[in-house]
């Protein structure tokens, strides 16, 4: 009994070292042969006492000197030091481990490049992350892989085109009057001039277009879903994703049974949503009462997938995949976007002018988003400065080429976005500046390499609700900035905060007048 007990250990701890070291260490082999090296690792938890010391380090000298806008406006080192001291000191492209996980960051533009133009299903969402951020995407479009990933995409992204996104115009402008007309009521109670913590508003104009679109006129059951989602991803934010050597969602700690608990009330709210549609799912629907994106997404599903028309994942997935990801973008850009107009109000002067140019009434329509092209320049910009997401992440699914390296299975890529966007050689000597004007011919005169301006990912991953986003943000630019002026206030204190997304640490707060008629 003894020799059988000793031979499961045995057994069991040759798997754990195989698992956590002796495989990561053949697939860092094979990239060195290729030149690719980086930190060297130790047992079992690879660079991650490394990386968690350099970050400690970086904040403590952020407790002595605050970032500072004037300096510039790159996050990275202040959010992923070890990545930028790494950089400088191996190159744009290096190896590290976290664990039993071997990443491969790739930030050298030429490859970059190649990346972004593989159609390969052989690079796909890491599968780590995927089951990490299950409560909130699921199996979704998002993190979705191979002929899944395709089925869904096949589905959902004509429903987010340029033209059917300009049937949503009317709704898109309504949510942001409601916000312009709250604004308007608290600078006339202030006497003609209001501070504003400016997050939240954006947060709930954002909801609130994102739960028309889908929902309707149950958009009220669809800002619910909303507020729960954003708690889950308030709890989950507080869980490293980077650092996390094992995946611990299985055990029933005082976070996970949070988690859990929000999960459930998420997927049984969008459930009894669907019920109360008589019929949807079955195809029995009535054309004239429902005309929204959750509408739209089923009966494509029912033409392309049928499947997966009938399936409740499917529907529950993407419907939280759409809130989460299409709301936090546009909310944290919106935000960034307020921000730099505040320090730069020579731009905040020619966005009224064109808005009073391109929209007679003042209020912009289906016709007038294209015509935006100074609000276009600051929100593209704005998301060169500050992209919401700091990654593109792949995992490699089988042995690929990229370049001229054979990257093999199981490794972990990594694209620094601002490490890209804030590139001199890239971008010129300015890159570190506002300046919208470097778009006003367009993303091909605006840089060295197109390619690398990757706010929405990049490949055929790219974020399908793109079009989507930017009809929101236009809107509500040029309905702010055209009722509006405003300046940043003294409590602004300029820092960063990765909570899945970036964004300001402490918010934005703006001191706001109203302009005369």
């Amino acid at each position: 009994m003894g020799a059988l007990v000793f031979l499961v250990l045995w057994f069991l701890l040759m798997y754990v070292l195989n698992m956590v070291w002796l495989k990561p260490w053949e697939l860092r082999k094979k990239l060195e042969k290729q030149g690719i090296t980086g930190p060297m690792p130790s047992l079992l938890v690879g660079n991650v006492p490394e990386m968690k010391r350099i970050q400690h380090e970086e904040a403590k000298k952020a407790q002595i000197k605050s970032p500072n806008f004037h300096a510039g406006h790159d996050y990275a080192p202040t959010l992923f030091p070890y990545l930028e001291q790494w950089r400088k000191q191996y190159g744009p492209l290096f190896v590290y481990s976290t664990g039993k996980k071997l990443h491969l960051y790739m930030n050298r533009p030429d490859l970059v490049k190649n990346l972004s133009m593989s159609m390969s299903w052989n690079l796909g969402k890491p599968l780590y992350l995927t089951k990490a951020m299950a409560p909130i995407f699921g199996s979704g479009v998002i993190r979705s892989n191979g002929q899944s990933w395709a089925d869904q995409r096949k589905i959902i992204a004509p429903e987010l085109y340029m033209d059917r996104v300009k049937g949503m115009a009317s709704l898109i402008v309504e949510s942001a009057m409601s916000l312009v007309k709250s604004w308007e009521k608290r600078i006339e109670d202030g006497g003609g001039m209001a501070e504003i913590k400016i997050d939240q508003d954006l947060r709930n104009y954002s909801a609130d277009v994102i739960s028309r679109a889908c929902f309707g006129s149950s958009y009220h059951q669809g800002e619910e879903i909303f507020f729960k989602l954003r708690a889950l991803k308030n709890i989950m934010s507080e869980q490293s994703f980077l650092f996390r050597l094992c995946n611990i969602s299985h055990f029933p700690t005082m976070k996970n049974r949070a988690i859990w608990r929000l999960k459930r009330e998420i997927q049984t709210l969008i459930l009894n949503l669907l019920n109360q549609r008589n019929g949807l799912v079955s195809g029995h629907e009535n054309d004239d009462q429902h005309n929204d994106l959750l509408h739209a997404m089923l009966k494509a599903a029912s033409r392309e997938c049928p499947g997966l028309a009938t399936s409740s994942q499917f529907i529950v997935d993407n419907c939280k995949g759409i809130y989460f990801a299409g709301h936090d973008t546009t909310s944290i850009t919106a935000t960034w976007c307020l921000m730099l107009l505040a320090i730069h109000p020579e731009w905040q002067d020619r966005i009224r002018e064109e808005v009073l140019r391109v929209c007679g009434n003042g209020l912009p329509n289906a016709n007038a988003l294209n015509n935006l092209k100074t609000v276009k320049m600051v929100i593209q910009e704005t998301l060169r400065l500050y992209p919401p997401s700091p990654f593109v992440s792949r995992e490699v699914l089988e042995d690929i080429k990229i370049g001229d390296f054979l990257i093999p299975k199981g490794v972990l890529i990594w694209t620094s976005i601002p490490a890209l966007h804030h590139d001199y050689d890239i971008w010129g000597p300015d890159a570190n500046k506002f300046n919208p004007g470097r778009f006003a011919k367009g993303l091909k005169e605006a840089c060295k390499l197109p390619q690398v301006y990757v706010p929405f990912g990049l490949g055929p991953r790219i974020c399908l609700g793109q079009n989507f986003a930017l009809a929101q943000l236009k809107v509500v630019l040029a309905l702010i900035l055209s009722r509006f002026s405003f300046s940043l206030s003294a409590n602004y204190k300029h820092s960063f905060a990765y909570r899945m997304t970036v964004e300001p640490e402490n918010g934005v707060d703006l001191l706001m007048t109203k302009l005369g008629k």
